[in-house]
């Protein structure tokens, strides 16, 4: 026990313990007083990349008793801190990342089946599937010269923000 707090208080590990100790006390106080932080990614990739170079510092001088070699021993540490908290944080980064909300534009250039008797320029709706696999019936309209029937697959090729329905195309002739 002795070797270790020797190693812990020894340069450059010191500088370290005494951030473990700050990163300990952020965490505490999140736990007991349940404190929110809008952006988790940020204290938690600080966090971990203080204790793992603080882990990477304390082998280093355990490993080099020699003085000289203590700078050598605080860049290895900071470069091995860097580069696996750098790798932990890829999974944890994916999920925190926040989804993009859906937009009517992600329906452009899917196939929809028609569900009303007919699609004129006026009236019209279809049944289109989303990314996540749900479905969703929507407005369609189609060009006066398409005749769109229940039961066709058509093509949603534009929004129209204005009227708030998609205009779409006979997939099977491509007009």
């Amino acid at each position: 026990m002795t070797e270790f707090l020797a190693a812990a208080v020894a340069f450059p590990t010191v500088l370290f313990s005494v951030l473990v100790l700050i990163v300990l006390a952020y965490w505490l106080t999140v736990a007991l007083v349940g404190m929110d932080f809008d952006a988790p990614v940020l204290p938690v990739s600080i966090s971990l990349f203080v204790v793992i170079t603080w882990f990477a510092s304390l082998v280093g001088t355990v490993l080099t008793p020699e003085n000289k070699l203590r700078y050598v021993v605080l860049a290895g540490a900071l470069l091995v801190g860097a580069l696996v908290t750098r790798i932990v944080l890829i999974p944890v980064k994916r999920w925190t990342r926040p989804e993009k909300p859906a937009s009517r534009n992600d329906f452009v250039g899917r196939a929809a089946i028609v569900r009303t008797a007919r699609v004129t320029e006026h009236y019209g709706q279809a049944e289109v599937t989303a990314d996540d696999g749900g479905t969703a019936v929507v407005q369609v309209r189609a060009a006066q010269s398409t005749e769109l029937t229940a039961g066709q697959t058509a093509l949603i090729f534009d929004y129209d923000a204005e009227g708030e329905f998609f205009w779409v195309v006979d997939i099977t002739t491509g007009g």
